[in-house]
């Protein structure tokens, strides 16, 4: 086993550095970066601006000179050739140096460490009532397969499915958060002005009330892949040789269920527990973000891509690539973990 994450470790350094190549490369392809966006800014100023750095730069007849885009192009870092600030960005990313934002006037560590609040309460909440749902759902609906209970549970779950998160979260506004009909619930944001002011009690209400539709949207999208999962797992284990040679020898029904079905029908959603706990973490929803006023992860990776925003672009995805692989060696590890049979590298 440890040898195996040992090589598991290793691959991950190619892994990224293929990743993040790629990306690099079609980056180099892409029009409308920094450099051009600055000089668009700075011509319809009129005659003169701020370069991102600080440093001023002035327009003649209309136009930068030549001195000027050098300069700017030294700002932003592409005076050098590719490979060699493809070279400098892995040497800084392998000493976790994120490197700073153009436009935002922070370092890229600084701002994920700014927005993952907001996208962990959503990603969090959203990943422990999936599974607090579901998980129960999924085995009554397996257990009373057929049934009334099953018919319309599926109906439910299936129109939560089919209705996307945005939508819902629009018609819970209109609803609930004092669009057209009732003011039960804020517009939006994390928490409230008066956040600050309140008590611990009241700071607690005061969350919970702001995040209670985002949540509520982020998870109706995600009941129904969970849920069937669950339910279609617990049927293949109910209708297996071993459950009928228990009840043959007269096990209660509820032994059979959870001590022979519910540890082996739980070894496909445990082991995606890793990888999905870590993504929580990381969850950005750009749609339901800007529908509630949400400034998190979402928002900041659309607006790096828009305005090119390149070391944010690339820092970021550096991060969650590197937690994905991460969470996927847990996943593998795990199913050793909850099946003793299973080994890696093992006769």
């Amino acid at each position: 086993m440890w040898r195996y994450i040992f090589h598991r470790l290793l691959l991950l350094i190619p892994t990224l550095i293929g990743i993040l190549a790629v990306t690099f490369a079609i980056i180099q392809f892409v029009p409308g970066g920094p450099v051009e966006q600055m000089v668009q800014q700075l011509t319809q100023s009129g005659v003169g601006g701020e370069t991102a750095g600080g440093g001023g730069t002035m327009l003649k007849h209309g136009r930068l000179s030549a001195e000027d885009m050098a300069a700017l192009n030294a700002l932003y870092g592409f005076d050098k050739p590719p490979l060699e600030r493809f070279t400098d960005m892995v040497a800084r990313f392998a000493r976790f140096d994120l490197g700073e934002s153009f436009f935002h006037h922070q370092t890229v560590f600084e701002l994920v460490k700014e927005k993952m609040p907001v996208s962990m309460s959503l990603g969090l909440w959203t990943f422990f009532l999936t599974y607090l749902i579901c998980i129960p759902l999924g085995i009554a609906k397996a257990v009373k397969d057929g049934s009334r209970f099953d018919t319309l549970t599926g109906v439910v779950v299936l129109v939560g499915y089919t209705i996307p998160p945005f939508v819902l979260g629009l018609v819970l506004l209109v609803l609930f958060g004092g669009g057209s009909f009732l003011a039960w619930f804020p517009q939006g944001g994390l928490v409230g002005d008066d956040f600050e002011q309140l008590s611990w009690t009241g700071k607690i209400k005061d969350y919970l009330w702001h995040m209670a539709l985002p949540v509520t949207a982020s998870v109706a999208g995600n009941l129904a892949v969970m849920t069937v999962l669950t339910k279609n797992v617990f049927l293949e284990e109910i209708r297996r040789q071993y459950v009928y040679t228990a009840r043959a020898k007269g096990l209660p029904e509820r032994q059979i269920l959870l001590k022979h079905i519910f540890r082996n029908a739980m070894i496909p959603l445990i082991t995606g527990f890793p990888a999905a706990f870590i993504g929580a973490f990381f969850t950005g929803s750009l749609l339901i973000e800007t529908l509630f006023s949400l400034d998190g992860l979402g928002l900041l990776s659309y607006e790096a891509v828009m305005k090119r925003d390149y070391p944010v672009v690339m820092g970021t995805l550096y991060v969650f690539t590197l937690m994905g692989l991460l969470a996927k060696l847990l996943s593998d590890i795990s199913y050793s973990w909850v099946d003793p049979r299973i080994h890696f590298g093992g006769k």
